[in-house]
């Protein structure tokens, strides 16, 4: 396992910047989101100018791209059509996993079902793979569906976030039987009753964890993705949650 960051860290700062801070903190590895919302890059770009976006990602300053955090705001073959060019950039600069956030709470299952299988076809064809993302409101929160729909359309993985576990009202479910099916890996600190708060200060058992994903043979990237707070230091807590799994590997 190695330790990365993620822009979405940044959400404000264009990429190559942010590539420079996470430079500073001595970071390897970078998870670069890239949200139709977002202000650094939208997949609606890479669609408009694919040179000019392969151009951007791959000035990393030889950081390593772990993964691709993915937000397409669209629907029907335009989502599609930006997810097939978002795995063709995958391609192009050899990143393996995509994270997507799985439907909202109340997506019927066959239609859930329907619409990973064809996201997995599309990333088949390119070396991609598919992680939908631990994430409360959506139908990831709940440990059961996720194993279902892993379990329903080959291919598919988690990218697990235990704070949205921790945070969720169904919390008291286990999560652990979820390990064999993890692709990527968010880490922050959180507690029951708040989804981020500094680190050290909250209840995720990083230990435990690590030794979860070494179980299953888990190798890839532990990937910081904090969000932004008024008076909070992010690059302080970015260099001391690095600093503190660096302790544990």
């Amino acid at each position: 396992m190695y330790i990365a960051a993620s822009t979405g860290c940044f959400p404000d700062v264009p990429v190559p910047e942010v590539i420079d801070i996470l430079n500073d903190l001595e970071f390897t590895a970078v998870e670069i989101v890239l949200d139709d919302r977002g202000q650094q890059i939208r997949p609606a770009q890479i669609v408009e100018d694919f040179d000019e976006s392969l151009r951007l990602v791959r000035d990393t300053h030889r950081m390593d791209i772990c993964s691709y955090n993915l937000r397409i705001d669209a629907e029907g073959e335009t989502f599609y059509e930006r997810f097939e060019k978002v795995c063709d950039l995958a391609k192009a600069t050899k990143v393996v996993t995509i994270t997507i956030p799985s439907g909202e709470h109340g997506t019927p299952f066959n239609q859930e079902v329907e619409h990973l299988q064809r996201l997995v076809a599309i990333g088949d064809t390119r070396g991609v793979r598919i992680g939908i993302q631990s994430q409360i409101g959506c139908l990831s929160e709940d440990p059961d569906t996720v194993k279902n729909l892993c379990d329903y359309v080959p291919g598919i993985g988690l990218t697990l976030d235990p704070s949205h576990y921790l945070c969720s009202n169904m919390r008291n479910k286990n999560y652990e039987k979820l390990m064999k099916y993890v692709y990527h890996v968010h880490l922050r600190d959180s507690k029951k009753d708040k989804l981020q708060v500094r680190v050290g200060q909250g209840e995720i058992d990083y230990s435990k964890l690590i030794t979860l994903l070494q179980n299953v043979g888990y190798d890839q990237a532990l990937s910081i993705d904090m969000i932004p707070a008024e008076g909070v230091d992010m690059r302080h807590e970015l260099r001391k949650l690095r600093l503190l799994l660096d302790s544990l590997l």
